[in-house]
């Protein structure tokens, strides 16, 4: 690996002057390189102009052809931790694909952040971007991933990369994940770059689109399908910049900024689809109500659980398992598509508070068919359908169906559907940390040194890491100090 330019290290040394700088505000220190057994660091994947670290986790097992996730780190952190804690590894596991996990340094900056900000990094065929490109290059030449198939996602500066990549390689990766971030070339460098975290340029939505269709002129689709996700009590890339990000990827599909519907996933959560003329998701929008900075996970052992809390990933929701769903990464799970066609006309016919009634269109051949609940196989029935009991009150489920003929080989799986059970209030949650800790995961906000809760705004006293308080959440993003007891389904 060549060593940093003296432009790079005059820039990382002066980006350490630049509060606003996605800084992560808490800077937790970098792994010089990660220890994690199953994540490997890969060298010579390039010429790498953009001077970053390549680490791929390769399930055993993984056939050619399959998915390639490459997953970008926010400031002040390293692959290891978002190998460790952002879920990815498992649903690699589960779902059979490989993911790159690319590391910069402070080498190239001071916090370890992603130039999203920097032209010479972010734009088509420059710096870390075409580093990035570079590792995909390998992935698909070493591990044989199916180039119609890869996807990139990231966090906060990792997130505002992600939305550049998606821009400048739309030939390259077929959907993207952003979480707190922003829009493509929001920024075009480091004085930009506050004004974009704090509330990014009051563009039409024509205008965000114009950056991408600017970043590789001549491309007229198709375009990556775009996920955005977004704390509602995010104080160091505001809300404001996922309504950017919306508008930007639907003026590209030329979809408009009305959804196709929306609805109510676990953690609070508000998912908003936009759908393309043939009615498949383009883009859509996860809200996280009460949420602040970082990447939503909900460790756990359930189908829709994953990842680890740690700095800067927050115990809401698992992002990655409705990402995965978004892109179909689970569409391996029903058969890989060899065997009868996917059977037509999907759809719910009724709900309750606890089930829910599918029926879809006979297909020629079968023997069977396979019900899958968010990826889960769920039963085998010899009809065209069926009635999915036991489900939890007022919670979506996501519901995809494989025919399979006499001898039991399965073919490829349905159109997905989605509905949310009827009834159910979302059971309050308390949380117990340091004032420091709630403002941190967004539960409370700070004003002339003190920490006051979201919602209530009660005086939680100084805001530091030597105060602790309870908070109990109800409804979602309002919290009271409840040191007193707090009776709650969760802590």
């Amino acid at each position: 690996m060549r060593p940093p330019n003296l432009r790079r290290l005059l820039r990382g040394v002066a980006s350490l002057a630049a509060v606003a700088l996605l800084p992560l505000l808490g800077a937790h220190p970098v792994s010089a390189a990660p220890a994690a057994a199953g994540l490997q660091q890969v060298t010579g994947f390039g010429s790498n102009p953009g001077n970053l670290q390549m680490f791929a986790y390769t399930p055993d097992g993984v056939p050619a052809g399959a998915p390639l996730v490459v997953a970008l780190h926010g400031c002040t952190q390293s692959a290891n931790a978002y190998y460790a804690n952002s879920g990815w590894a498992r649903y690699a596991d589960l779902w059979g694909f490989d993911v790159v996990f690319p590391q910069t340094t402070s080498a190239n900056n001071a916090l370890s952040c992603f130039g999203w900000f920097d032209p010479a990094d972010s734009t088509r065929g420059r710096g870390e971007a075409a580093s990035v490109v570079q590792m995909v290059e390998y992935a698909k030449q070493t591990y044989g991933s199916d180039a119609r198939r890869v996807y990139v996602t990231g966090l906060s500066a990792g997130g505002g990369m992600t939305a550049d990549l998606l821009a400048a390689y739309p030939d390259v990766f077929a959907g993207g994940s952003v979480a707190s971030g922003l829009p493509a070339q929001c920024a075009t460098s480091q004085a930009a770059a506050s004004g974009c975290q704090t509330g990014p340029q009051k563009l039409s939505p024509s205008q965000w689109g114009d950056k991408v269709r600017a970043s590789h002129p001549g491309w007229t689709g198709p375009w990556p399908r775009v996920a955005i996700w977004q704390g509602t009590s995010d104080y160091t890339v505001y809300p404001a910049n996922a309504t950017a990000l919306r508008d930007q990827w639907t003026d590209v599909w030329g979809i408009g900024q009305t959804p196709s519907r929306t609805e109510t996933l676990p953690g609070s959560t508000t998912r908003s689809v936009y759908e393309d003329a043939s009615g498949q998701p383009a883009v859509e929008t996860y809200s996280v109500a009460g949420m602040g900075h970082g990447l939503p996970v909900d460790p756990g052992s359930g189908a829709g659980q994953c990842g680890a809390t740690a700095a800067y990933f927050l115990d809401t929701i698992c992002s990655t398992y409705y990402t995965g769903l978004f892109w179909g990464l689970d569409g391996d799970a029903p058969g890989g598509g060899d065997g009868l066609p996917a059977p037509a006309g999907l759809k719910v016919t009724g709900v309750t508070d606890n089930a829910a009634s599918l029926a879809w269109n006979a297909v020629g051949g079968a023997a069977s068919y396979t019900v899958y609940r968010d990826g889960v196989k769920v039963t085998t029935t010899a009809a065209t359908s069926f009635t999915d009991s036991g489900l939890t009150a007022g919670t979506s489920y996501r519901w995809t169906v494989a025919a399979a003929g006499p001898d039991g080989t399965a073919g490829a799986a349905s159109a997905a559907v989605t509905a949310t059970t009827s009834g159910g209030t979302a059971p309050a949650r308390c949380f117990t940390a340091t004032n420091y800790a709630h403002v941190t995961a967004g539960r409370a906000h700070t004003s002339g040194g003190h920490a006051y809760a979201n919602g209530s705004n009660q005086d939680m006293g100084l805001y530091n890491v030597f105060v602790t308080h309870t908070l109990r959440e109800s409804p979602a993003g309002h919290f009271v100090i409840a040191d007193s007891g707090c009776q709650a389904g969760s802590s």
